[in-house]
């Protein structure tokens, strides 16, 4: 039985999301009444969303008597006048604003005075849809995701006006329905389509500078740092035509800020219809619908390893010698490398060239290695060569790095390693929306990890990984790039400065 003050509620537009947010609102309890402008589409709904209870019966996750309750409870609505009595109406149409707003307006005279109006806008403003509402302040953003059943979190916006009340109140609905509400200022992404652009903008600057190819930049990333999906498998499975046109709303809405530079990479891909697995060519191509990717290169097959010795400044240095003791390379100790050593430096944020050129060693023979993350942690190894490092070393320090069996990924030089780049970018990010207060940092926190599924919310990321790390890597790549989309925010720059917590918040 429906217990919140929402036991009816109407859904306009029953596309998927429309039917999603339909499902869990019938689970919940609530009659639902469906309008959409084309009356076949709304028995349409109703029947996917019998089949859909249905099959949960055959599954015996669903009792009977219980699926029968929910069909019953959706019902049709052949004009917007029959949603008059609805305590709640969720939009979820077309991506328009003048759309939306002349939706509102017609709405706000339908419904009753207490009841709330809600849009699932993804990338609209709240409050400008509910800018010529005469009760704004029972209007707010009610952001589910698709698909919305299993996707178990919802952003919760409030626009200019919105009402605390009416927040209180979508937060309790959406945890009637099964899922966690995360409170959200209105702001261009809200909180997971902003906090999400570090992972995939960044590795697209990686590929633009011809660093490593999408398959090796995919593999870094789900090995080192464990995401289920590599930036450009997301790519494919969301779809350019999806994803491209969010990347460019977001830059716009934030006046073309750096950190949320598009790149022309998608851009081209788009306008050639290259758009991922839905249309069978994205990034990968796709037989059946599985993706073909193509094997990794060999280990070399090197007969003499030289000696090596490892810069001073290496990050994780002891951590390091240890690792090369257990490959059984053959270490040197002195100040300097021989003319017969391997030079293994293990920079934060900075490229080998400029290690090579800072500490006055031979670029020939310095090859580099990943340390931000603890070895024992990851399930691949990432070297870096520089423009001058010889063949030989660059086989030498791929052979000894794979001895005991685990992946290697060898890369071109740049500024920071890929996980380096992309971690450092993911954290920067979230950081900075904690400094602007789109949301809490618990907030943010659950809305990533259950809206983008990432391993680690991005301040336990930091937390994890070290801020002070992570600032370093920010500060070093700013330094290299001269580029302010490296620029540290204020709220990572204090926390890594005296070693705190990047989840703590401030009185």
């Amino acid at each position: 039985m429906n217990t919140s003050r929402f036991s009816t509620v109407g859904i306009v537009g029953t596309g998927a999301m429309g039917r999603g947010i339909a499902q869990i609102a019938a689970q919940a309890g609530s009659t639902v009444l469906l309008y959409d402008t084309q009356p076949d589409a709304i028995e349409k709904a109703r029947q996917a969303l019998g089949i859909q209870w249905d099959k949960l019966v055959e599954k015996g996750r669903l009792t009977p008597e219980a699926a029968a309750a929910q069909k019953d409870r959706l019902k049709p609505a052949g004009t917007l006048a029959d949603l008059a009595e609805c305590d709640l109406v969720v939009e979820a149409i077309v991506e328009r604003l003048d759309v939306k707003k002349t939706l509102f307006a017609e709405l706000e005279g339908i419904v009753k005075p207490s009841a709330v109006l809600a849009t699932n806008t993804s990338s609209l403003s709240v409050t400008a849809i509910a800018a010529s509402l005469k009760r704004p302040e029972q209007f707010a953003g009610f952001h589910f995701f698709n698909p919305v059943p299993l996707m178990k979190v919802v952003e919760v916006i409030s626009g200019l006006k919105t009402s605390a009340e009416t927040c209180t109140a979508l937060s309790e609905y959406a945890r009637q329905m099964g899922h966690t509400p995360v409170q959200a200022g209105d702001t261009p992404g809200f909180i997971v389509n902003h906090a999400g652009r570090g992972y995939g903008t960044e590795a697209l600057r990686i590929v633009s500078e011809g660093v490593a190819d999408f398959a090796t930049i995919d593999r870094i990333l789900k090995d080192q740092v464990g995401f289920k999906l590599g930036p450009f498998e997301l790519f494919d499975l969301t779809a350019l035509d999806v994803s491209h046109p969010v990347m460019e709303s977001i830059y716009r809405q934030y006046y073309d800020e750096p950190r949320y530079r598009p790149s022309v990479i998608t851009a081209q891909r788009l306008a050639g219809g290259v758009v991922g697995k839905k249309v069978g060519e994205g990034f990968y191509a796709y037989v059946n619908g599985v993706a073909q990717v193509a094997a990794e290169p060999p280990v070399p097959q090197v007969s003499d390893l030289p000696p090596v010795w490892v810069s001073t400044r290496a990050a994780r240095r002891a951590e390091l010698l240890q690792l090369l003791k257990d490959l059984g390379a053959k270490i040197e100790t002195g100040q300097s490398p021989s003319p017969e050593a391997l030079t293994i430096v293990a920079p934060l944020g900075f490229d080998i060239t400029t290690v090579a050129v800072v500490e006055r060693l031979d670029p020939a023979r310095t090859v580099g290695i990943d340390m931000l993350i603890d070895d024992k942690a990851t399930k691949r190894r990432v070297l870096a060569t520089n423009p001058a490092t010889r063949t030989d070393m660059r086989d030498a320090a791929h052979a000894l790095f794979a001895r005991d069996g685990k992946p290697v990924s060898v890369i071109r030089d740049s500024g920071g390693f890929v996980t380096q780049r992309v971690v450092g970018t993911i954290v920067n990010i979230a950081s900075d929306m904690c400094q602007q207060r789109v949301c809490s940092p618990q907030d943010l926190e659950t809305a990533v990890t259950l809206g983008l599924g990432y391993p680690l919310g991005p301040l336990a990321m930091g937390d994890t990984f070290g801020p002070a790390n992570v600032l370093e890597v920010l500060f070093n790549m700013q330094t290299v790039y001269g580029d302010t989309r490296y620029r540290p925010s204020p709220w990572l720059r204090r926390r890594g400065a005296i070693g705190l917590s990047l989840k703590h918040e401030e009185a």
